[in-house]
């Protein structure tokens, strides 16, 4: 679905004349008309130097339709910069990060008179236009042009409690967003990419709204055709883990017979491949890049949850080739092999809640960390694995900070949500729709690992996995 939308507000403008003629919507086509009576109706900016910011309500993700009238001279040089927080579109690039990688969001062009020219292909809420020449222009109208995944739900929280649908409803416009162009995205920002790991939280949240997708599958088959094997997903051994987990999934909800067969071939691939990561006496490749989250990277619990993913990946290919009447005697000694190590957990609530997932049972000393501190600690890409962890012994809890974790970034303004959130950012930090000099501005000055400041996604598929834990416990 494409739509056309106009700014909810006008956040700041220097030099611009009639501003508010940009609420009212004049057509999709560019007009020509030489009468200056008519120009007058029109927002005017003149002279270099001058700007306006726009702010169009919500996390967005395509470009802006731009409608002009008169220009003196025919053409005008501009700057655009599009932003998912007020601070990101008021900075350059390299500013705490700024990056123009996967999405351009912050150059110069020409814009014509009597034109409608349509600019950019990103992430954003806000678009911020600079003149950058002694000259003057009407704009008629600048649009966002938004692009969303647009199908019939087959669920949607129909319950009482507003910050649950708040929850509900912003997870469902993030993976709408990341899936609108035919694949799923882990971001619209960045990455532009199908990640087969990031998969994983994301069809959870699809498949619980919509059922079968072709987006899901052409996703599953693009990651599959991009690493041939013995190629690695991604070049990421546990991201081919968690596809096998999320086609297993998808099979175990669907029974899309026709569909997995296909795979067959490839999944007993990837089950060998896989086996070669673990050593005979259970020890885990480390040479081979490896991921469970941004979170756990270099922590003294990342390889016990890379374990769990493995562990995960072997039980979801035992049980899936048993159903197609195939041997899963290799997934199962790979998987008794693996539990030759033990899977301590000291720090990590994901990796608790993976361990729980791949073991169905953790200790009282596990649960005791997994709600030590409410949501501190919590991951994005982990969200649904953490929570489903509590719900087990206390759905009422699991709720109540499913509520805190989330709400934090709704109570920032996240019209999507994150690649990221540490619940400790909030102290002392402000909304991302709006700059203030005295608070820690929450995009610009937070992040870590990949995400750091500007360059941190607002808009990640991985974080939309709360839906299904909402559908399921809710």
């Amino acid at each position: 679905m494409t739509e056309h939308l106009l700014p909810e507000k006008i956040v700041e403008e220097r030099g611009v004349s009639n501003a508010k003629s940009l609420f009212r919507r004049k057509g999709l086509y560019g007009v020509h008309n030489m009468v200056e009576s008519e120009w007058k109706k029109n927002a005017k900016i003149e002279d270099k130097g001058s700007y306006i910011i726009l702010d169009f309500g919500k996390e967005m993700h395509g470009g802006v339709r731009v409608l002009t009238g008169w220009i003196y001279d025919g053409v005008c040089k501009v700057r655009i910069r599009f932003g998912e927080s007020l601070g990101e579109v008021n900075s350059s690039i390299g500013e705490k990060n700024a990056i123009n990688r996967h999405s351009p969001r912050d150059f110069e062009t020409l814009i014509p008179a009597s034109g409608d020219v349509t600019i950019g292909q990103t992430g954003f809420r806000f678009v911020r236009i600079d003149m950058l020449e002694e000259k003057y222009m009407y704009l008629r109208n600048v649009y966002c042009v938004n692009r969303m995944l647009s199908k019939k739900p087959i669920y949607t929280y129909q319950g009482c409690d507003e910050r649950i649908a708040d929850i509900f409803w912003t997870a469902k416009r993030t993976v709408d967003l990341c899936a609108s162009e035919g694949y799923v995205w882990d971001g619209i920002k960045r990455d532009r990419l199908v990640w087969a790991g990031d998969l994983s939280p994301e069809v959870m949240a699809l498949s619980a709204i919509y059922g079968r997708l072709p987006e899901i599958e052409k996703s599953l088959d693009l990651a599959k055709k991009l690493a041939p094997l013995p190629k690695f997903m991604n070049g990421i051994y546990t991201y081919s883990a968690w596809w096998l987990i999320t086609l297993a999934d998808y099979y175990e909800e669907f029974a899309c017979v026709k569909y997995v067969k296909k795979h067959l071939r490839y999944i007993v691939g990837v089950v060998d491949r896989l086996g070669e990561m673990v050593g005979k006496n259970g020890e885990l490749n480390r040479e081979i890049r490896y991921l469970v989250d941004w979170p756990t990277k270099d922590s003294v619990d990342e390889l016990t949850g890379v374990r769990a993913i493995m562990v995960m990946a072997m039980n979801k290919s035992a049980a899936l080739l048993k159903s197609f009447g195939l041997s899963n005697e290799k997934a199962l000694e790979i998987k008794r092999r693996l539990l030759l190590q033990p899977m301590d957990v000291y720090e990590k609530k994901q990796v608790i809640a993976l361990k729980y997932f791949a073991l169905g049972e953790m200790s009282d000393r596990e649960y005791a960390k997994l709600i030590e501190g409410g949501a501190k600690g919590f991951s994005t890409f982990m969200s649904y694995y953490i929570l489903t962890a509590i719900a087990s012994r206390d759905k009422d809890l699991a709720i109540r900070l499913m509520k805190e974790y989330y709400g934090g970034m709704l109570e920032r303004g996240a019209t999507s949500f994150w690649e990221e959130f540490d619940i400790e950012w909030l102290d002392g930090s402000g909304r991302i729709d709006e700059l203030d000099k005295n608070k820690k501005e929450l995009h610009g000055d937070y992040g870590a690992h990949c995400y750091v400041g500007y360059r941190h996604s607002l808009c990640h598929g991985w974080s939309a996995g709360v839906a299904r834990f909402i559908k399921e416990q809710c």
